[in-house]
């Protein structure tokens, strides 16, 4: 648990509009990215239950596979190489950019 002087401080990053509890993307307090992220696991959670652990990957199989189909092969790929460079601290953008990497974002094409 964070002492109360390490929640502060994160509150103040949130109300600056920095994500700083994992699911909690939106949330304008700590507490309400708290409410954000314990409702967006619950809410899987329950679709889980109704549709079995098989049925679940497969609905999360079939929505990477849509992506796919929209980005195109190209671009999904690359959205990858995008995505695998994100930390905890830096979305994978901010983190090409300091290292110098060149991500194509044209290849992101949608229909």
């Amino acid at each position: 648990m964070a002492s109360a002087q390490e929640r502060k401080e994160l509150d103040e990053k949130a109300k600056q509009g920095e994500t700083v509890v994992p699911g909690g993307t939106g949330g304008k307090s700590l507490e309400a990215q708290e409410h954000l992220a314990e409702g967006r696991s619950r809410g899987g959670q329950t679709r889980k239950e109704q549709l079995g652990t098989e049925g679940y990957q497969d609905m999360g199989s079939r929505g990477g596979q849509t992506r796919k189909e929209q980005l195109g092969t190209e671009g999904y790929k690359e959205m990858g190489r995008k995505g695998g460079l994100s930390t905890m601290e830096q979305s994978g953008g901010e983190r090409a950019a300091q290292e110098g990497i060149e991500i194509d974002e044209s290849k992101f094409r949608t229909h």
